[in-house]
């Protein structure tokens, strides 16, 4: 894996998580309706438009990562963002980790290093 390659693949895990958590944190400071004004709520916030940003920027990256790479690979290295994800959601917002959880934590980065290996 050329350094571009591996720059891009880590700059879209980085961005795909800051957009999770910005989505989270958005919905955990307005509360749970589905009224009108809890739409308004959440467009008026920053974390969402950070989210949203971020999916932006993630979507770049994305194809510039996907041009360098075969989508088969491409698909399976960007796996790791999930586990990424469930880990920056225990540290942030205290979300429990099951033993199945890590179990999956594991098989998916197992499966990450190996495509990455190849």
């Amino acid at each position: 894996m050329s350094q571009l390659t591996l720059i891009l693949w880590l700059l879209n895990v980085l961005v795909d998580t800051c957009g999770q958590l910005s989505f989270k944190a958005a919905t955990r400071h307005s509360g749970q309706s589905s009224s009108l004004t809890w739409w308004r709520y959440m467009l008026c916030h920053g974390w969402i438009w950070l989210g949203v940003g971020c999916y932006v920027l993630q979507f770049v990256l994305w194809l510039a990562f996907l041009s360098l790479v075969p989508l088969s690979v491409g698909v399976m290295l960007g796996a790791i963002s999930v586990v990424v994800i469930m880990i920056a959601g225990r540290l942030w917002f205290k979300e429990r980790l099951s033993k199945w959880r890590i179990i999956g934590i594991l098989l998916i980065a197992l499966g990450v290093v190996a495509v990455g290996m190849e």
